[in-house]
């Protein structure tokens, strides 16, 4: 009996989605196409456990408000109804993907000098995006993350002085959190270019920067870090005009890079972002291969980019997979949100935003995400509540 293997590399928003939709509906739609084929799924994690991070801003400020446990959850624990038959999780980082042989090989994240070398006969890169910072990422063991997170939680209520890097959601929200709860500290916000928010309107930006202003935080741009050196526990910090300065804190929130370094080159466009042939099937450089979410082409980076996303992709691969026995259902396309669309909560009471273009108030922000930073959707999320429904 012919086994095809599906192999989705990545487990967070995005792989955890398509691993779902896959395991719920497409393979058993392509088992009773393609009878008798069997198809399997393998989805590589790096790390064992869902790591919320849109709430990283507010679990680095307190310990109270969202417990750690709530925005880290086993990973296993959201696909232990599926039989062994149809799925398998593999536990590492993968370092290796021969497109000749169609192989991936993985290495264990937690130490062992162990790997293992996976076939494939589809694969759906979903790796996602990386930071420099261990608070908005998880670089190896989720126990790095959540040490850093405690360690930060830890170092502000001692703190006297805070520099933040990066003027987009991650940094505006850590501000946000940080002023709150800490009103003596002195805080500045570097943005990095001539405003906040740069996805957003500039009225947007301007007003977070006055909301943040309210809240004590300096707000300065055209400003970057260019190098750190840390001492004790103060960071010294070189900016681009030629100064330095000592703070007891430096949050680094500038950007994200795709994690798509065990990749073939010729997959990838010139900044690391997988390629994807067009933005509505999903398609990827190569025949069988697909990409969604923060490290494919044709992302903007938003949480529509991955959400709207899963069942076009997984309807097109089985429109691709099933061939003539699709029986005349075609892919879904996929229609991207290219209209203005960010909440960004700028401390615990609102913040700013825009819905489909359309200006949201304050109160809105706190109602959607402000409030708690949407974390009663993690179990969800690890168990893929979104695509019960095909």
């Amino acid at each position: 009996m012919a086994v095809h293997n599906i192999v989705v590399i990545g487990a967070s928003y995005a792989g955890l989605g398509t691993a779902h939709y896959l395991l719920r509906h497409t393979i058993p739609a392509l088992e009773k196409a393609n009878t008798p084929t069997k198809y399997r799924l393998t989805l590589i994690s790096a790390v064992t456990h869902f790591y919320h991070k849109v709430a990283a801003p507010r679990l680095l400020a307190s310990a109270d408000l969202i417990p750690l446990s709530k925005a880290f959850l086993p990973i296993k624990d959201g696909f232990k109804d599926y039989d062994q038959e149809h799925f398998e999780l593999v536990i590492g980082t993968a370092t290796t993907l021969d497109e000749a042989r169609k192989t991936i090989t993985v290495e264990d994240t937690y130490g062992s000098a162990s790997s293992r070398t996976l076939t494939y006969d589809t694969v759906v890169v979903a790796t996602g995006s990386s930071s420099e910072s261990r608070l908005w990422s998880i670089p190896g063991s989720h126990e790095t993350t959540i040490a850093a997170l405690k360690e930060m939680q830890s170092a502000l209520p001692k703190a006297k002085t805070v520099l933040i890097a990066g003027g987009g959601p991650a940094g505006t929200e850590s501000a946000g959190e940080i002023a709150s709860l800490f009103p003596q500290i002195d805080i500045t916000l570097l943005s990095g270019a001539d405003r906040l928010l740069t996805r957003l309107r500039p009225a947007l930006g301007a007003a977070a920067e006055s909301q943040a202003s309210a809240l004590g935080v300096k707000v300065v741009h055209n400003l970057k870090v260019t190098s750190t050196t840390k001492t004790g526990s103060q960071t010294t910090v070189s900016l681009s005009n030629g100064t330095s300065r000592t703070v007891d804190i430096y949050i680094d929130a500038t950007g994200i890079r795709p994690n798509s370094a065990f990749l073939p080159k010729t997959w990838l466009t010139e900044k690391g972002y997988v390629i994807t042939k067009d933005t509505t099937s999903l398609r990827g450089p190569a025949d069988g291969v697909y990409a969604i979410g923060d490290v494919a082409g044709y992302s903007l980076g938003g949480a529509l980019d991955i959400i709207d996303a899963v069942r076009p992709l997984c309807s097109t691969m089985f429109a691709d997979l099933a061939g003539p026995n699709a029986g005349g259902v075609k892919p879904q396309p996929f229609k991207q949100t290219v209209t203005e669309t960010q909440l960004v909560p700028v401390g615990p009471k609102g913040g700013v935003g825009s819905v489909f273009g359309w200006r949201v108030p304050s109160f809105v922000i706190w109602m959607l995400k402000s409030r708690n930073y949407m974390i009663g959707m993690v179990p969800g999320t690890v168990v893929g509540d979104n695509f019960v429904k095909a």
